[in-house]
């Protein structure tokens, strides 16, 4: 079984809609955060540099969420993060976001490890063996 990289967040004011419900798009900033917090918990960022000084990022190659219960201000949401799938260059994470035992929101994101060349060109390049080695601690098992 795999394990989980697990977080949280409280739903801010400036979160929300009118009514005082969490806005969608919201999810997709909370998944960004804590992929951040998540490598940076293994040491590295999402932007860094390669062995030859070029400039290293996961740009996204998708990005979906599903809502299954609404979430409120001031609300604290536990974000579980594994990885669904690890590919030479690519990665796919997968979210789970609770309010206690309640699901609200499930989600995925999937990125390339890529470098930018000093003309602004972007390269997918095989991604770091350590931190590969901690994202196979994540896998999810088929």
């Amino acid at each position: 079984m795999a394990v989980s990289y697990t977080t949280s967040r409280r739903v801010e004011f400036a979160d929300t809609d009118m009514a005082g419900l969490i806005h969608f798009v919201t999810f997709y900033r909370m998944m960004e955060s804590v992929e951040h917090e998540l490598f940076r918990s293994m040491g590295t960022s999402v932007m860094s540099h390669d062995e030859n000084g070029l400039r290293r990022g996961w740009p996204r190659l998708g990005a979906e969420c599903e809502f299954h219960s609404p979430a409120y201000f001031e609300d604290e949401l536990s974000i579980a993060v594994t990885v669904e799938k690890l590919g030479r260059s690519s990665l796919a994470l997968s979210y789970e976001f609770h309010r206690d035992e309640t699901r609200i929101a499930s989600g995925r994101m999937k990125t390339v490890c890529c470098v930018v060349d000093t003309g602004g060109k972007l390269s997918s390049i095989e991604m770091p063996t350590e931190l590969r080695n901690r994202l196979e601690e994540l896998v999810e098992p088929e």
